[in-house]
């Protein structure tokens, strides 16, 4: 993601109106509500950066960061069987907010940002509801979506498809301040 925040970053500063929103600790949690087993995990190192000019979103995960689980051992076989981390270390949404709405001026906006979701290797489009909440020079972003395995290509051996679900809840919380 790094490399993802610093290209469109220096894309985007070449802009000499540029209002640029970053953030570095967003929250991203997620959830498989199986039947014989429900499984939780969180990470708070998500990147992501909003321009309000082009009306541009990124954000970005390292897979690994996810802490939570019910053991160690599910957290290894969520790494290495079904994420593979090693091949496919980050999650990334990049898009554009569809709705025309001036997030300069304090208040709650709820718009959809349309852009590529990635994860396992296999890009997706996607449509997300976001609630954005604007104050003080800040965007507060909340946003719920879900993600289909099959979609990414992620595999889940018969043995225990019913421990994990084949929809994954997300949920994202992240405060980005204005790039000064």
């Amino acid at each position: 993601m790094r490399i993802i925040v610093s290209i469109l970053l220096l894309v985007l500063f070449n802009s000499s109106f540029a209002q640029i929103y970053i953030c570095k600790t967003g929250s991203i949690k997620f959830v498989s509500e199986a039947p014989l087993e429900l499984i939780k995990a969180q990470s708070a190192k998500a990147n992501g950066v909003i321009d309000l000019s082009t009306k541009s979103v990124a954000f970005s995960i390292d897979i690994d960061s996810f802490d939570g689980f019910n053991s160690g051992l599910q957290k290894e076989h969520f790494r290495e069987n079904y994420m593979e981390t090693t091949k496919y270390p980050k999650a990334t949404f990049k898009g554009k907010i569809i709705e025309d709405v001036d997030l300069t001026k304090d208040g709650v906006y709820t718009v959809r940002a349309k852009g590529n979701f990635m994860i396992h290797g296999a890009e997706k489009e996607k449509i997300l509801k976001v609630k954005l909440t604007v104050k003080d020079k800040t965007i507060l972003v909340e946003c719920n979506f879900e993600v289909l395995l099959d979609d990414h290509n992620i595999k889940v051996p018969k043995i225990v498809n019913q421990k994990i679900a084949s929809i994954i809840g997300v949920e994202v919380n992240a405060l980005l301040k204005l790039k000064q």
